[in-house]
């Protein structure tokens, strides 16, 4: 293992040359851990994105379908940047229906990114064996219950087989 200088002159004999990409074999637990942890908040910030995305899909639809039953000429104001601009509905709609278009091309590329980071998210767990509290109960009471319904039972948490 390679020595290396920290910043105040000590030796820390912990420390491993770093690869790109972070598929290093030689990872320590903490730096396995945050990896994991990183690839799981990428996920969920992804996951909100779309989640808000598809709000404001829902919101375009029903301004959509309100200013279809209004008079093309009419006046209407849109906010822009911050600033409520007016225009005709004539003006606004093709614009919305257009946004909306784009928002939902978006919400479909965020899906596929999620699923994408999902593949990558359980190969990283299997590469490093990574288990999740919680998970290991589950699995656990369903062997459990798959025991007792083929005729194995146990009572209590000492593990005795009753016949």
């Amino acid at each position: 293992m390679a020595d290396a200088n920290n910043s105040d002159g000590r030796k820390d004999v912990n420390s491993k040359p770093s690869s790109s990409g972070g598929k290093q074999s030689g990872l320590s637990a903490e730096q396995v851990v945050s990896g994991f942890q990183r690839l799981r908040q990428e996920q969920r910030s992804m996951a909100t994105k779309a989640a808000e995305l598809e709000m404001e899909i829902s919101e375009h639809s029903l301004v959509i379908d309100a200013l279809k039953e209004v008079d093309p000429s009419q006046k209407c104001y849109r906010l822009i940047g911050g600033v409520l601009v007016e225009r005709t509905v004539n003006e606004v709609l093709p614009t919305l229906e257009n946004n909306k278009e784009q928002i939902s091309k978006i919400v479909e590329s965020l899906g596929t990114q999620m699923k994408t980071k999902g593949k990558e998210l359980n190969e990283y767990r299997e590469r490093y064996n990574i288990r999740i509290v919680g998970e290991d109960e589950a699995a656990g009471k369903a062997a459990v219950a798959k025991r007792e319904s083929e005729g194995g039972g146990t009572k209590g948490g000492a593990g005795v087989l009753v016949s």
